[in-house]
């Protein structure tokens, strides 16, 4: 099963997901593209972002110079300025599915295993460290 992060437009009905290898503790990785960098999106299909002027060209395969099979066209348009909200927003879910999670560990009578394991997936996934994102 895929991991990481998924974009999509709901305008046209695309997505592109994350390939083998890439997965949602990395999410944080997609901050780089505000500093000219790029996150590791995996491979199979191998999934990658083109900076196309003041946008972020998502492709589900390897970009326009890669043309393999079904997924060679398929890509998302995003506004790189709107890059930070998503990540907020990726953050505020995650915060959400720790508080999910220690609702059932409290459920599930796990005590003090539970309030380790809800710390446990905090850190691993850097979820409620600061955000700390480049000035734009």
């Amino acid at each position: 099963m895929l991991g990481g992060v998924q974009v999509g437009d709901t305008r046209i009905g695309t997505n592109v997901v994350p390939g083998c290898c890439s997965g949602l503790e990395d999410w944080r990785d997609w901050a780089q593209l505000l500093t000219g960098g790029s996150p590791w999106l995996g491979h199979d299909p191998g999934p990658e972002v083109e900076v196309v002027g003041e946008d972020l060209r998502v492709w589900q395969d390897g970009g326009p110079n890669r043309h393999r099979g079904r997924w060679a066209v398929r890509h998302v348009e995003l506004p790189r300025r709107a890059l930070p909200q998503l990540l907020m927003r990726v953050q505020r879910d995650l915060v959400g599915f720790l508080d999910a999670l220690a609702g059932w560990a409290a459920r599930s009578g796990l005590g003090q295993r539970g309030t380790a394991l809800v710390k446990a997936v905090d850190q691993n996934f850097a979820i409620t460290a600061p955000l700390d994102l480049p000035a734009g």
